[in-house]
């Protein structure tokens, strides 16, 4: 889905974004309301994080992902819970199925990082039944919703640059609720999620920074001086408590229609 950023550890993903990824998923799924039974479309499955709580609390008859990354769903076809998925290698551009093929298509996190947003949501539209759902939810990017954003800012002011995705704006809810009217998808809902994670310390944080495919590979080439000046902002960015754990925000928007 982009050149920029690749999510090639299964492990380190779960660590650095699957966490939140099922934060969000929980409060998104609920949201969505669809009836037990149906057939499932996760478009940039990854790990199988999102995956396995949309089996766990949608009760579907059937589930399918796609994924760009190879080693991510080498990682997700070993999760037992995902033994009867149907996990191929794909793109959110040109989805490997049918027309028709499902009652219900999700982009879980991943709208960001379609090159071209309007174009995935027609794939999404064109292998859904008519009739059915067609969402996705997206960290508000352009108004500070991703979790990390404090410690990417800093990098930033040092001077160092941070992969980004190809489609930033897509994930404002002006631009996913506009995306899903011109798709021409039927009653339109919209709903922002906000949720919050717990890092047991400044280390535990800082490890979990380091397995990140946008930053961490230029955390880890810092100079010892350059990573000591970063590390000594992370109280004032993350406010630790007194027993030293850190709670950190994420804000993400989310949207539906039907087909």
């Amino acid at each position: 889905m982009t050149d920029q950023i690749r999510f090639d550890d299964g492990a380190n993903y779960e660590r650095y974004m699957g966490v939140w990824s099922r934060l969000v998923g929980e409060r998104f799924v609920d949201w969505l309301g669809i009836p037990a039974g149906k057939r499932w479309l996760d478009i940039g499955c990854g790990n199988g994080a999102f995956t396995e709580l949309l089996l766990a609390r949608s009760c579907p008859a059937a589930v399918a992902g796609i994924d760009p990354s190879a080693p991510q769903l080498e990682y997700a076809r070993k999760l037992p819970a995902l033994a009867d998925v149907d996990l191929r290698l794909g793109d959110a551009q040109e989805l490997p199925f049918a027309d028709h093929s499902f009652d219900v298509a999700v982009m879980p996190l991943v709208l960001f990082f379609v090159p071209d947003p309007a174009r995935g949501v027609a794939e999404m539209q064109r292998v859904v039944e008519r009739g059915g759902w067609v969402a996705a939810y997206a960290w508000d990017m352009p108004g500070g919703g991703f979790p990390y954003e404090p410690v990417r800012e800093a990098v930033i002011a040092m001077g160092i640059e941070v992969p980004a995705p190809p489609s930033p704006h897509a994930s404002s809810q002006a631009s996913m609720q506009a995306l899903w009217q011109e798709a021409g998808l039927g009653q339109l809902e919209c709903t922002t999620i906000s949720v919050q994670r717990r890092y047991a310390d400044l280390e535990d944080y800082w490890q979990t920074l380091l397995g990140a495919p946008s930053i961490g590979a230029r955390l880890a080439a810092l100079a010892d001086e350059q990573q000591k000046q970063l590390r000594a902002q992370l109280p004032d960015l993350l406010h630790p408590a007194e027993d030293g754990s850190i709670t950190c925000s994420g804000l993400a928007n989310a949207v539906k229609g039907r087909v």
